[in-house]
C-alpha cells in the first residue's frame, strides 16, 4: 500500500513539473488572434483546459493564467518630429508637413502608434529664387494663433522685427464646411461663428516691410465694407467680415484669435 502511495506520488510530481515545464504562456505570446496560439493550462477564469496566449484572449477572456507576466503589454514608441517641409507651392497658401516614425510597434494589446503625419497651412513670402511674392488683393488669409509661435522675431541679421499690430472683425458669415473640419491642423475652424468678434494678428513675415500691413487687413476700406477671408488648410472654409478697429494687441479668446498668413 505504502509502494502504491509512493507510486502515485511521483505521478504527480512528473506531471506538475512537466505542467510547469510546458504549459503557460512562456514563448508562446502571439500577435492579434491566432487561434493555434494555445496551450493546455489553467486559464485566467480558473478552469482548466485549452487556453490561448494571443493579444485577443484578453477580450475572449481565454487567456493562459501567466499571460499578462510572460507576454507584458508593450506601447508603441515613435521618434521626435521632423522639422516642417516648405510650403507645397510658391507665393500662394498651401500645405506644410512633418514626419516621424515608428521605433518600436506595439505588441500584445499596447497603445496603437499615434499619428506619424501632421499637415498644416502655410504660405511663403519668397519663391524658390529668393525674390520676395508679388502682393495680391485678394481676400484675407487666415490660420490658427497657434501657428504664430513658430514665426521668426528678428531678421537674418538679427535685428528685431516690428511688433505687428491686431485687426478685430465682426464675422459676417462662413461656409458650413468650418464646422466639418475634423482633421488635426483644421480642427481651429470649428471655432470661426458667425456673429462673434475675432482678433487676427499682422505680423512679419505676412505683415509686408514695405507697407506695414497684411494683405486683406482692410485699412483702406470703408467701416461698413463687407470683406472676405479665407481659411489656409481647408479652402472650402472662407466668408466674410466687417472690420471693427486696429490696436497694438490682441484680446480675443484663444479660440477666436488668428494670425494673417
Amino acid at each position: 500500500m505504502g509502494t502504491s502511495v509512493a507510486f502515485v506520488y511521483l505521478l504527480l510530481v512528473l506531471y506538475s513539473l512537466g505542467h510547469f515545464a510546458f504549459g503557460g504562456c512562456a514563448g508562446r505570446c502571439c500577435p492579434g488572434r491566432d487561434m493555434n496560439c494555445l496551450t493546455t493550462d489553467w486559464r485566467m477564469d480558473r478552469v482548466y483546459g485549452t487556453c490561448y496566449c494571443d493579444e485577443g484572449c484578453g477580450v475572449t477572456r481565454d487567456c493562459c493564467f501567466d499571460y499578462f507576466t510572460e507576454c507584458p503589454a508593450r506601447d508603441c514608441a515613435v521618434t521626435e518630429w521632423s522639422f516642417w517641409s516648405g510650403c507645397a507651392k510658391q507665393c500662394q497658401p498651401s500645405m506644410r508637413v512633418r514626419v516621424r516614425h515608428t521605433e518600436r510597434p506595439p505588441s500584445n494589446s499596447g497603445e496603437a502608434c499615434p499619428a506619424l503625419e501632421q499637415r498644416a497651412g502655410c504660405r511663403e513670402y519668397r519663391d524658390r529664387k529668393g525674390k520676395p511674392c508679388g502682393v495680391n488683393s485678394g481676400p484675407a488669409f487666415i490660420t490658427s494663433v497657434e501657428f504664430a509661435k513658430g514665426r521668426p522675431k528678428h531678421d537674418r541679421y538679427g535685428n528685431p522685427l516690428r511688433p505687428g499690430f491686431c485687426v478685430e472683425f465682426m464675422l459676417e458669415s462662413r461656409t458650413p464646411h468650418c464646422s466639418l473640419q475634423n482633421r488635426p491642423h483644421t480642427h481651429w475652424m470649428r471655432y470661426i461663428t458667425e456673429g462673434f468678434r475675432v482678433c487676427v494678428a499682422c505680423e512679419p513675415p505676412a505683415m509686408r516691410n514695405n507697407s506695414a500691413r497684411c494683405q486683406g487687413d482692410g485699412q483702406d476700406s470703408d467701416k461698413e465694407a463687407v470683406l472676405h477671408w479665407q481659411a489656409v488648410g481647408s479652402p472650402q472654409c472662407s466668408g466674410t467680415w466687417k472690420r471693427i478697429q486696429q490696436g497694438k494687441h490682441c484680446n480675443c479668446p484663444p479660440q477666436h484669435s488668428f494670425v494673417f498668413i
